[in-house]
């Protein structure tokens, strides 16, 4: 069951706290984190039902003068250490 949400287009001055607080109004935050200086971050919700609210209600939705881009997390990419594999 997937309730990590993606939010882009974020405005730089964006804390963790601002993501937790919008967040909050669809549900349960168990972790909200808002990647400092790089425009988007991470909310995740307690349940699939609240994640689901979340990503309806809150796409598009006009937030400090920019229209959030939410969806499903996807996983990181494995990232390979050996650089003689180059």
């Amino acid at each position: 069951m997937q309730t990590k949400l993606y939010v882009g287009n974020l405005s730089y001055s964006v804390t963790s706290e601002d993501l937790k607080t919008l967040f909050s109004s669809h549900g349960s935050v168990i972790e909200a984190k808002a990647m400092e200086g790089k425009g988007f971050g991470f909310v995740e919700m307690s349940n699939q039902s609240e994640t689901e609210t979340a990503k309806k209600e809150l796409d598009g939705y006009d937030f400090k003068g920019r229209k959030l881009k939410v969806d499903l997390a996807r996983p990181p990419k494995k990232r390979s250490n050996d650089r003689r594999s180059r």
